[in-house]
């Protein structure tokens, strides 16, 4: 993430994908970025001088209310990719967080 963003990052995460944010320790706070977590999951978003969102490497996120999470992201005017079904018997999309990152989701 770009340094500075952590109220951005917090918007989409924690506002979008309901998420919780969690404590950086404090020596790793210094450095900036910020820390989510859904269930055992977390995600560390750190930060980067010279940042350039990843468009092909992504984590893949579970969702368990998957189709009211992507109609939530589609209101919010979030880009998000057809369902794609290359995987059988397997639902899921991509999205773009609010820095150009990749994420997949995947319907429970």
């Amino acid at each position: 993430m770009p340094r500075g963003k952590e109220e951005t990052a917090r918007s989409f995460y924690s506002d979008l994908l309901g998420m919780a944010e969690i404590p950086k320790p404090p020596e790793l706070a210094k450095r900036g970025g910020v820390w989510f977590q859904s269930g055992p999951v977390q995600l560390h978003l750190g930060v980067e001088e010279q940042f350039q969102p990843a468009k092909k490497a992504h984590p893949a996120l579970r969702c368990g209310d998957y189709d009211r999470l992507v109609s939530r992201l589609k209101a919010a005017g979030v880009t998000t990719t057809s369902e794609d079904d290359s995987i059988p018997g397997v639902r899921r999309c991509h999205v773009f967080d609010c820095f150009g990152n990749r994420i997949e989701l995947i319907a429970i």
